[in-house]
């Protein structure tokens, strides 16, 4: 199995960014721990603070892998081209976030691409990131 896990902005800075609200651990940390969890998972990575790389890194992997972990940052409140690539592919998609952004400010309450993904998860911490790949395993079977 082939799981994709894109992060947009500012994921870059895990472990430093508002750790009150995103934990003092690096998504690295978290990779590594996902990696030796299951070890018969491939795990592709890739970050960008840049909507359109995102984009691109959508439509190249979501033909390909068996699903996509995605943490679009704040592109999540505003994207509709994000949603529209979610759409334009065969792989399933899930939604992720390490926040609880329903408790945050109020623009952060709504998502552009949760309508095309299969599922959401958030709240977690970093470990939404293995409930998603838990999904997705849970979706091959």
């Amino acid at each position: 199995m082939k799981i994709q896990i894109i992060n947009g902005p500012n994921i870059n800075l895990l472990g430093k960014r508002e750790p009150s609200i995103y934990g003092a651990e690096t998504f690295e940390s978290c990779l590594e721990d996902l990696k030796k969890r299951y070890p018969s998972v491939v795990f592709e990575y890739f970050q960008s603070n840049v909507e359109g790389r995102m984009i691109d890194r959508i439509q190249e992997t979501g033909f390909d892998s068996d699903g996509i972990v995605l943490n679009a940052g704040a592109y999540t409140h505003t994207s509709i081209a994000l949603q529209d690539a979610i759409r334009s592919i065969a792989a399933p998609v899930i939604e992720v976030h390490i926040s609880n952004v329903h408790k945050r400010e109020e623009f952060r309450h709504k998502s552009m691409i949760s309508c095309a993904c299969v599922g959401v998860i958030c709240g977690f911490g970093l470990d939404s990131y293995r409930l998603a790949v838990e999904a997705l395993l849970n979706m091959k079977k």
